[in-house]
């Protein structure tokens, strides 16, 4: 009977090492979220796999069925239409943090920060980074923050759009824009903080950067996902969150 026992016990397990979700995180993750993860799966023995990119795609591909667990969205509105078309487990829409639009340079730039957004008009600046407005909500934060200095029509033709603004970031990381309006959860992160300078953009200059996470409807995995999102959201997640630059 012990051997049964044993046997049994393994199977249990397996079982429990195999739960998994799957996670759709917005970009301006992709610093917090590895140590989110990293510290449920200690405390859950789940798996947690994570695929990055904008918001607005990852809501176009949750409306045509793509099988994500948990969205998490730089822009509460795409959750909350998911929720309102009867796409996601009702009450687990919940909000995580406020998103802070910076502008960034590289330590070698000449440009004078501390004259805000109207540094961007200096003739020296050739090209500027932006994520891409029509899906990205940062970029749409970019786009009317330039408009409330009355600067978007001066500089549009600068403009070049990164797909999610970890690409933005990248663009103008290495040279490939002079000047990007990024996330200061990347600004601030190992990867970019030794190699420029950043000055926060007002958030009066722009609609607030709103972001939420969701159980998704078609979860395999409902409980786990629901825990995941408590965690997130929970004191020790928004701990984490905190210090990767998001405000509750």
């Amino acid at each position: 009977m012990r051997w049964i026992a044993i046997v049994l016990g393994m199977i249990a397990a397996c079982s429990a090492s195999a739960q998994e979700i799957t996670v759709a995180a917005a970009s301006d993750l992709q610093f917090a979220m590895p140590e989110l993860v990293r510290n449920f799966e200690q405390q859950t023995r789940a798996h947690v796999k994570v695929s990055y990119g904008s918001s607005g795609n990852f809501f176009s591909q949750i409306q045509n069925g793509a099988p994500f667990d948990v969205y998490f969205s730089a822009d509460i509105s795409y959750p909350q239409k998911l929720e309102a078309s009867g796409l996601t487990e009702p009450g687990t829409l919940r909000k995580y943090a406020a998103g802070q639009l910076v502008i960034w340079v590289r330590n070698e730039s000449r440009l004078d920060l501390s004259k805000g957004l109207h540094v961007l008009s200096d003739p020296s600046v050739k090209k500027i980074a932006i994520a891409n407005p029509s899906h990205a909500p940062y970029g749409r934060a970019a786009v009317a923050a330039l408009k409330s200095e009355q600067l978007y029509d001066q500089i549009a033709s600068r403009l070049v759009f990164g797909e999610n603004i970890s690409q933005t970031a990248q663009f103008v990381e290495t040279g490939n824009a002079d000047a990007g309006l990024i996330a200061l959860s990347l600004a601030i992160a190992p990867a970019m903080r030794g190699k420029g300078r950043y000055l926060e953009v007002p958030s009066s200059a722009h609609p607030a950067i709103e972001q939420a996470c969701v159980v998704v409807r078609n979860s395999r995995q409902k409980d786990l996902a629901r825990k995941f999102v408590d965690f997130a959201t929970g004191e020790e997640g928004k701990k984490i969150l905190s210090r990767f630059g998001f405000r509750e």
